[in-house]
């Protein structure tokens, strides 16, 4: 015969289970959503450095004269000092591109490469973070029930995309 356990035994053994699975999904959904941002960080920094760093680098203008194949292109005339002047720098197409217009922009270091510059680059450089916040907001709702972090983390990054939407307009 087995001798039967006290009733408040079998409740905290039941309730430390509990406690352990929901600390260890919190504690997954947590690393989930800070991996998340710091994808969207790594995704941004790729041209967010060239733009908000611009010391040392060849600043000027572009007139896009002409786009294809997901690039326009078009002649570089140099504003900061150092810089020279190009028949042809590309800027990717996207949005923020419009053939015709003229744009301020910063070249990659030792390409032909150009990326917006002034409050449009910028915000733009950071699109992908935006993304991630709002990815991440759904994981912090979802996994961890951390409600108003949520609201905070989409709210976020919601205001970054509509701030570099309207930006680059």
């Amino acid at each position: 015969m087995i001798p039967a356990m006290p009733a408040i035994a079998t409740r905290s053994a039941v309730q430390a289970s509990v406690s352990a699975l929901r600390f260890g999904r919190v504690a997954a959904m947590g690393a989930l959503a800070a991996l998340i941002v710091f994808a969207g960080v790594w995704g941004s920094w790729g041209s967010a450095q060239h733009v908000l760093l611009p010391k040392g680098r060849e600043q000027g203008t572009v007139r896009v004269a002409a786009c294809a194949g997901g690039t326009c292109s078009g002649p570089f005339s140099p504003t900061s000092a150092g810089a020279r002047a190009r028949a042809r720098v590309e800027l990717p197409e996207s949005v923020a591109v419009r053939k015709g217009r003229t744009y301020d922009v910063v070249l990659k270091p030792g390409t032909a490469q150009g990326l917006r510059s002034g409050p449009a680059g910028m915000l733009y450089a950071w699109v992908p973070l935006g993304g991630a916040l709002l990815l991440a907001s759904v994981v912090v709702a979802g996994g961890m029930r951390l409600t108003r972090l949520a609201w905070v983390l989409g709210l976020a990054g919601l205001g970054l995309l509509t701030a570099a939407f309207v930006a680059v307009q």
